[in-house]
């Protein structure tokens, strides 16, 4: 299973830590998020480090499907209604800015960057476009309602986000990351205040910043509570469609759509991890369908962290930790995410006041409908009897029978079928247990 990016290509190697060190930031997490971050610090001058537990961009980073656009999904209505038009402004203008970076950046970068219009449909609901597109002309943006796009896929109608951008994000940092300070196969198994413990040594740092996707330090900032896991499946086959744009369906189980050279890249199947769902069985069967003449070239699965309110988490881990910083919770937006997290975690550690940043407070109210469903989650997986156990809180796993892999449904660790830990927040394999 390897990804189109994964194929595309080649990955710069670094060495692992083999001896103590001093910084002044300690990035832990070799994704999209904390690579654009130790590039910005670089460039700002400030001594830093990156430790990745494998290699870099092995995990969610290296499966995405690679759209940048601060359109995601129908969120605007969603954030006039439940926070009020300055907060949804403030995350257009923030997500906007992360757009505008990017499309600087990639001038000067060969990796395959393109403009193309986005679109999220609906199939069922036109009154939620039509809620969409009065909520973004409240916060100044002039979106486009369309009759009908061209997939094919029965729809009430989109909203049209003009002049958005895709390419390929594995050409794109490993061309940032061969210049940066990266030690790879380094897992931190321990955080002792500001000083991370590996197996072959310690780093000490002034600040610390996680960006391991799903945040793995347990006694601070609860998000066990505040953030789940969502799993969904992607092909990328020739002989289909140039469908000319960027879709999306609005409901997180729907299809997605875009090419990349003479490939049509299809996601779906989606569903919370440790549950069950289409998965690649729902694309391959709408493929036949649609595409009969298709031949699927590369297929994978991606990971994405869910947070309360669909605004991710960026800033101080906790209110009580001033040191440790933490970026998550990108809701399957992680490139606009990850680049906002990089220009506000870079802000933050070097005292720049940045006014984005309290709309993105790990620390902002957490009374929200998700937190008691992700509660029940928990506790009905701490009651289901099961052998085999998530060392992150031991919650029971289940059996993905189209990844041959053991799914938490709490937090959404993943197991190979021999123990070894795949995705956290768990971090480290199961114990022996007749696995």
């Amino acid at each position: 299973m390897e990804s189109i990016w994964q194929a595309s290509a080649k990955a710069p190697e670094f060495p692992a830590l083999e001896r103590d060190i001093k910084t002044d930031v300690l990035i832990i997490g070799g994704g999209i998020a904390g690579i654009l971050t130790a590039y910005f610090l670089q460039k700002n001058g400030v001594p830093y480090v990156l430790v990745e537990k494998d290699r870099i961009c092995s995990g969610t980073s290296g499966c995405t499907t690679a759209k940048i656009t601060f359109q995601h999904g129908l969120i605007y209505d969603k954030l006039v209604r439940g926070s009020g038009v300055e907060t949804a402004r403030a995350y257009f203008l923030a997500n906007r800015m992360a757009f505008e970076k990017y499309a600087a950046l990639c001038t000067e970068i060969p990796c395959d960057y393109e403009r193309k219009d986005n679109y999220v449909y609906s199939c069922d609901d036109r009154r939620k476009l039509e809620y969409e597109t009065a909520a973004l002309a409240q916060i100044g943006y002039n979106a486009e309602l369309c009759e009908s796009i061209p997939i094919p896929v029965d729809t009430v109608g989109a909203v049209r986000f003009s002049n958005q951008a895709q390419f390929n994000p594995l050409k794109f940092l490993y061309s940032i990351a061969k210049e940066l300070n990266i030690y790879e196969n380094t897992f931190v198994k321990e955080m002792v205040g500001c000083t991370a413990v590996t197996d072959n040594a310690k780093i000490t740092a002034q600040k610390v910043i996680v960006t391991t996707h799903f945040p793995f330090i347990n006694k601070h900032g609860s998000y066990f509570l505040k953030l789940y896991q969502h799993r969904s499946y992607v092909l990328a086959m020739e002989n289909a469609q140039d469908a000319g744009g960027m879709y999306v369906d609005e409901k997180k189980t729907g299809f997605s759509f875009r090419n990349y050279k003479n490939m049509l890249i299809l996601g779906g199947g989606a569903h919370r991890t440790g549950k069950t769902g289409g998965n690649w069985d729902e694309l391959y069967g709408f493929v036949r369908k649609n595409y009969p003449q298709a031949s699927v070239k590369y297929y994978w699965a991606a990971q994405d962290c869910m947070s309360l309110d669909d605004i991710p988490y960026i800033g101080n881990y906790s209110k009580r930790t001033p040191m440790l910083y933490t970026a998550s919770g990108f809701n399957k937006w992680g490139m606009t995410g990850a680049m906002l997290s990089a220009i506000l975690l870079s802000d933050m550690v070097t005292g720049v006041k940045n006014d984005f940043a309290s709309v993105f407070s790990p620390s902002r109210n957490i009374l929200k409908p998700q937190l008691f469903l992700n509660g029940f989650e928990a506790v009905k997986n701490l009651l289901t009897i099961s052998k085999k156990r998530c060392p992150h809180l031991g919650c029971a796993l289940k059996w993905n029978s189209a990844e041959h892999s053991w799914d938490c449904a709490c937090h959404g660790s993943r197991f190979s079928d021999d123990g070894k830990v795949l995705d956290n927040p768990a971090n480290g394999n199961l114990k022996s247990t007749g696995i």
